[in-house]
């Protein structure tokens, strides 16, 4: 992170090896070696990379925070599901959380119990990267 002038917290754009990318929040991390990052399942899946893949990160001063973002369920991870996901998965994930989101990534929420998968299938203000800095902004209809 020193190399890249990062603190921990900043907004950083992630991109894989077929040209996929994400924004992420960047996490310093003691223990890892200068060049590298660790990024969980879901970021994985959203970058279409695999462990030991080069990744590229640069910085990413420039996010607008988001109007409204819609995101779907998928499916299969909420079978006997009967509960607000909005109020049990969305709300908590995102309270005061300031995660950056892309139309398209995926992301992962865990409660205890269960993961749910989510997809974020638009963002307002259209731009590719916004931020999410209020909940009203989250809309959670349909299933993917």
């Amino acid at each position: 992170m020193k190399s890249l002038q990062l603190l921990g917290g900043d907004i950083v754009l992630v991109k894989g090896k077929k040209g996929k990318d994400t924004v992420l929040v960047a996490v310093s991390e003691d223990e890892l070696e200068d060049g590298y990052a660790c990024i969980n399942l879901s970021i994985r899946l959203n970058l279409r990379v695999e462990y030991s893949d080069l990744i590229t990160i640069y910085p990413c001063p420039n996010i607008n925070a988001a109007n409204r973002i819609a995101v779907l369920p998928i499916a299969d991870t909420i079978e006997g599901f009967t509960g607000s996901l909005f109020d049990f998965y969305l709300a908590p994930y995102f309270r005061e959380a300031y995660r950056p989101v892309r139309q398209g990534d995926l992301f992962t929420v865990r409660d205890g119990k269960r993961q749910v998968e989510f997809k974020v299938v638009e963002v307002d203000p259209p731009e590719l990267l916004v931020q999410i800095t209020w909940i009203p902004s989250i809309l959670s209809t349909g299933l993917e």
